[in-house]
C-alpha cells in the first residue's frame, strides 16, 4: 500500500465494526442523539502518520453516516479519534475523502 493513497472500498469486517463501535459515543455526543442501529457497511483506509479509516455506517433504516477515524501510530498509545464525519448519507453515496 502506498502512503497517502486510500485503498479501494471494501466490505466491512468485524475489525471495521470494532473501530466504528469505539467512536460511536464520540459521534452520538457531537450529533446530540443516540443511534439504535450502528452497523459498519464498507470502508477504505489510508496510511498517513498513522491510519485513517473511512467507514460507512448504517444509523437508521435508510440513513447512513460516513466516519473518518484516525488511528495513531502504535508507539503513541492513543485512543481512536473521530476526526470528521458526514451525516444524512444514503446507501448509494460513495465513500470519499472528507
Amino acid at each position: 500500500m502506498m502512503c497517502g493513497a486510500p485503498t479501494a472500498t471494501q466490505p466491512a469486517t468485524p475489525d471495521t465494526q470494532a473501530i466504528a463501535d469505539q467512536v460511536r459515543a464520540q459521534l452520538e455526543e457531537k450529533e446530540n442523539r443516540k443511534f439504535n442501529t450502528f452497523k459498519a457497511v464498507e470502508y477504505k483506509s489510508q496510511v498517513v502518520a498513522g491510519r485513517n479509516y473511512f467507514i460507512k455506517v448504517q444509523v437508521d433504516e435508510d440513513e447512513f453516516a460516513h466516519l473518518r477515524v484516525f488511528e495513531s501510530l502504535p508507539h503513541e498509545n492513543k485512543p481512536l479519534v473521530l476526526a470528521n464525519y458526514q451525516t444524512s448519507k444514503a446507501r448509494h453515496d460513495e465513500l470519499t475523502y472528507f
